[in-house]
């Protein structure tokens, strides 16, 4: 089988999390169950998880020149990911991230630090990079204009790019326009668009007017997918015991990511990503839980019989 070669441009950051039987109201405090810190940012999940999905990965971002960023640069090593574009910034913090997890749920504050600094200089400096890549992956944890030069220079070497559209924003259709694949869960397909929360409850009728490929991840419902011109297609997610959702949707975004890197149609690919998700909320931590090649082709073979 092919080893795809993705080069994945974004954030990474420091996760903090606390687990808690509830989220406290303002002025409350409640005793929680567990604290943890671990690797993160959405750029840095993705990449790891393309790792262990088979492919060949170069992660683009920065970190601070702290203890953190020489932490999680060494992680990222440790999983095969080639950190020759990850720079350690001068008196920046490496980002962070506040994840409160709440049976199983879990609400997230972002404080980017370094990941500021993925300017579209810093992106130009990783065009090898991304020319040499079968498949280019994105989020919005970094500038967005950064990622505007990232998809442009994509674009001249005619690589294709997978937009994960989050945190939610609404986006310019000229941006939009150079990507391949964008892949929203409900509420940021609806910012994606210019929409309001309240509508993201319309997202087959948002599909539809989008005019380019897009897969909508929705949960432990699967995801909901089209490709340009044709019709949506659900794909339904697969009964597992949920231990922590955190990473899920970068599980999901990576599979996606090496599927497409591997020649691999949109039914296949999406099937596979979707399969990778479920397996990644059964184990604790947005990398902790992230699955192998070989645990996503064994968990659909036994889907199979």
């Amino acid at each position: 089988m092919k080893q795809p070669r993705i080069t994945v441009i974004g954030s990474i950051n420091m996760d903090l999390v606390t687990e808690t039987p509830r989220v406290p109201a303002i002025g409350e405090t409640v005793l929680g169950t567990g604290f943890s810190t671990l690797p993160g940012g959405k750029g840095a999940n993705q990449a790891v998880a393309c790792a262990r999905l088979g492919a060949h990965v170069t992660m683009v971002g920065c970190v601070g020149n702290d203890g953190f960023g020489a932490e999680l640069v060494q992680r990222l090593q440790e999983e095969n990911v080639n950190v020759d574009y990850v720079e350690p910034i001068t008196h920046t913090a490496t980002g962070i991230a506040s994840i409160v997890v709440e049976n199983g749920d879990n609400s997230i504050i972002v404080v980017p630090g370094a990941n500021h600094a993925v300017t579209p200089e810093k992106v130009r400096q990783a065009e090898a990079a991304i020319k040499q890549a079968d498949v280019v992956l994105l989020q919005l944890e970094i500038p967005l204009a950064a990622v505007a030069e990232a998809i442009q220079i994509a674009g001249k070497y005619g690589v294709p790019v997978v937009l994960n559209p989050a945190p939610a924003t609404a986006l310019p259709a000229e941006l939009l326009a150079g990507v391949a694949v964008v892949t929203p869960n409900e509420y940021e397909l609806a910012m994606m668009l210019g929409r309001t929360p309240e509508q993201a409850d319309d997202f087959r009728e948002m599909m539809q007017v989008y005019s380019g490929s897009i897969m909508m991840t929705k949960g432990g419902d699967g995801a909901y997918y089209k490709q340009k011109g044709s019709n949506v297609v659900h794909q339904p997610g697969f009964q597992v015991n949920v231990v922590d959702t955190t990473g899920a949707g970068d599980t999901c975004n990576a599979a996606l990511a090496v599927m497409m890197g591997r020649g691999a149609d949109m039914d296949e690919a999406i099937r596979y990503a979707v399969a990778a998700s479920a397996l990644s909320v059964t184990k604790f931590g947005a990398q902790g839980g992230m699955p192998t090649q070989e645990e996503v082709e064994q968990f659909l073979g036994q889907m199979k019989e």
